[in-house]
């Protein structure tokens, strides 16, 4: 495995190759398969750490105990499906099946319904949108399908490998 790095962002055309392949021995095909969802998964982890860290110092005392839990759960499974997203992305590298990188779109799509609609409705008073629950509650099961999908799919892909 070889990593390509760009010395000079205005002049793309000066490239450096590292050879990673002492370093991960059992990674068959580059890791920039899929470039997009690692920059996804990367952004999503950042994000999942600014916005626990927010829930954790700047919601004390401006929301209830059971908002903050609601919270809470959302950064968590931002957090466990961040590193679902580099899960597949190692395994759709490994076993040469970008079919994997699939899964990888689900969970995206999962945290950004399912979190991000828990984030909304935790901090709804805040927001000054307290009349949005109808609109915003069905998106946190929709979320979680999505989850499911992402795991189910990660489940089949790797039932069927030979």
């Amino acid at each position: 495995m070889f990593l390509i790095v760009c010395n000079n962002v205005a002049d793309s055309a000066n490239f450096e190759i590292l050879n990673l392949q002492p370093f991960f021995p059992n990674t068959k095909i580059s890791i920039f398969m899929n470039k997009k969802l690692l920059l996804i998964g990367a952004m999503m982890g950042m994000l999942a750490v600014a916005i626990g860290a927010f829930g954790a110092h700047g919601l004390e005392g401006k929301i209830s105990a059971k908002r903050i839990g609601t919270f809470e759960t959302g950064v968590a499974y931002h957090f466990y499906h961040t590193f679902a997203i580099f899960i597949t992305v190692w395994l759709a590298t490994h076993f040469k099946d970008k079919s994997f990188l699939r899964a990888g779109w689900f969970f995206v799509i999962g945290l950004l319904f399912f979190s991000g609609s828990l984030y909304l409705l935790a901090t709804q008073t805040l927001l000054g949108i307290e009349n949005w629950t109808k609109i915003i509650g069905p998106f946190t099961p929709i979320g979680g399908l999505f989850f499911i999908l992402g795991w189910g799919f990660m489940f089949y892909r790797i039932l069927k490998l030979k």
